[in-house]
Parts: C-alpha cells; sequence; structure tokens
C-alpha cells in the first residue's frame, strides 16, 4: 500500500476533548476501540480505518538504523541508512553530529541542543 493512501490512525474523538489530544498531540495516538457498540471497531461504513497489517509501509520506504558510539563506528555506516546516537556526551555527540551532517547521513535521535554543552 502506498505511503500517500495509508490515513493517520488518531484515536477516536480526539478532536472533541481536551484530553484526548486536540491540543496534546501524543495523547491523539490510536487506542483499540473496545466498547460494545463501538462503530469503528464494528467496522460499519463511513467510519475511520482501524490500523491493519495490510497498512504496514512498504520494506523499500524503510531506513536501516544504525547505533553508533564513537566516530569509527560512524565511518563504517554506509550512505543513505539512518544514524542512532548512543550514550555518549554532549561533546562527543556535537562531533558525531557534525560528522554525520557532513556524510550526508541522518541522525534519528536528534534533539534540541543541549544550553550547557561546550560550544567551539
Amino acid at each position: 500500500m502506498a505511503r500517500e493512501n495509508k490515513p493517520k490512525f488518531l484515536r477516536r474523538g480526539w478532536h472533541k476533548l481536551i484530553r484526548l489530544g486536540s491540543t496534546v498531540k501524543s495523547k491523539r495516538k490510536w487506542r483499540g476501540a473496545k466498547g460494545r457498540h463501538n462503530k469503528i471497531r464494528l467496522e460499519r461504513r463511513g467510519q475511520q480505518a482501524r490500523p491493519k497489517i495490510g497498512w504496514k509501509n512498504m520494506r523499500s520506504e524503510k531506513v536501516q538504523t544504525v547505533r553508533v558510539e564513537n566516530i569509527r563506528e560512524l565511518e563504517k555506516v554506509q550512505k543513505g541508512s539512518g544514524v542512532i546516537i548512543g550514550r555518549v556526551g554532549g561533546k562527543k555527540k556535537k562531533e558525531l553530529t557534525d560528522k554525520a551532517n557532513e556524510m550526508g547521513l541522518k541522525i534519528l535521535n536528534k534533539y534540541k541542543e543541549n544550553k550547557n554543552a561546550v560550544k567551539k
């Protein structure tokens, strides 16, 4: 199944209630329908789609991930792979991100820069 046709599986009623994530994005995520008369669980026509195995992403779209803890390991990574930087300090993390950007690799666990990190 092509990625464009894949719906976003959001929690039922997320747009109605604040506590279900109309403002908090993390609470919108899919929760399985369990109610006795739930139209989504019964797969009635006109209701939103349920996540199933058939909606899985194609293999060609998946990024191969590699965990890296030092520059030697980073240099062995093939181009087009995703990099996850392991448990390292701020100084080494900065070096690894700079080298990965230079090599054209995508960093999958990229977070906001630490304010206390060493700046060059």
